[in-house]
């Protein structure tokens, strides 16, 4: 199984690593286009990136970064994006065989293997990045069939934890989705949007440190009970899975 997570706006600064290299990356099929949207994005001047990125001046480092893309050091993609589901997972006290269960979505790469070694960048799956004649295609766009592709050749089932914009990107048929409910005082149940990603990043911790092998919807709920949560199937959205919090 490939718990496939979505990417943060926050990310870590520095690294130990030598500069970006496309051909260490995994899911080579996705080079071509990583280096497209890679070259606009360091081509952009700052000014015109923080209105193309939408962030204010305050965050002038971060269009400036994407200025040094090819020549900034570089760290694993698990230790790069920060924020709550990060912060939920604890990347750093899994053991490395854990990390080889994870991937994250990227308006960038694609998606990357948590141990690829990429760079600070900022950019979101909803960006529309100028290209060098001018053109202003969507993320979606760019990226076409090749995400669906790359991931569909890995010949695992996905657990695609991603967020709505990043799927868009590339949906995966056959993937697992999770939706995650608290359950109210009257008994009601709510859709939980402030901490999913904290119960996403706690379900994914569990399973990469899992040893079970899930080959289908069913036994990744089986799997994710054994782990301590509370997980229902559903009959109407079969490859959907609900976890189920208190309010």
């Amino acid at each position: 199984m490939l718990i496939v997570l979505p990417p943060s706006e926050t990310k870590a600064s520095g690294g130990e690593g030598a500069p970006l290299d496309f051909e260490s990356l995994s899911f080579s099929s996705l080079n071509q286009t990583r280096r497209a949207i890679a070259r606009d994005l360091a081509a952009l001047p700052v000014d015109q990136a923080l209105e193309v990125l939408g962030i204010s001046e305050k965050l002038r480092p971060e269009a400036e970064a994407n200025r040094v893309l090819m020549s900034a050091p570089t760290m694993p993609a698990i230790l790069r994006y920060t924020g709550v589901l990060f912060d939920a997972l604890d990347a750093p006290s899994l053991p490395e065989q854990s990390w080889v269960r994870l991937a994250i979505g990227s308006a960038l790469f694609g998606v990357v293997g948590a141990q690829d070694m990429i760079p600070k960048y900022r950019l979101s799956g909803g960006t529309k990045l100028p290209t060098s004649d001018g053109q202003l295609p969507t993320m979606k766009k760019r990226w076409g069939k090749a995400i669906t592709k790359a991931l569909q050749a890995s010949e695992e089932l996905i657990l695609d934890l991603r967020s709505g914009t990043y799927q868009q990107l590339g949906r995966v048929p056959g993937a697992v989705t999770v939706r995650v409910e608290s359950v109210q005082a009257d008994g009601s149940r709510k859709v939980v949007s402030h901490f999913n990603k904290h119960y996403k990043g706690l379900l994914a911790r569990e399973l990469a440190l899992s040893d079970a092998q899930p080959q289908n919807v069913s036994e990744v709920a089986v799997a994710a009970r054994d782990a301590g949560f509370v997980i229902e199937e559903n009959e109407k959205k079969p490859l959907e899975l609900t976890m189920v919090v208190k309010g």
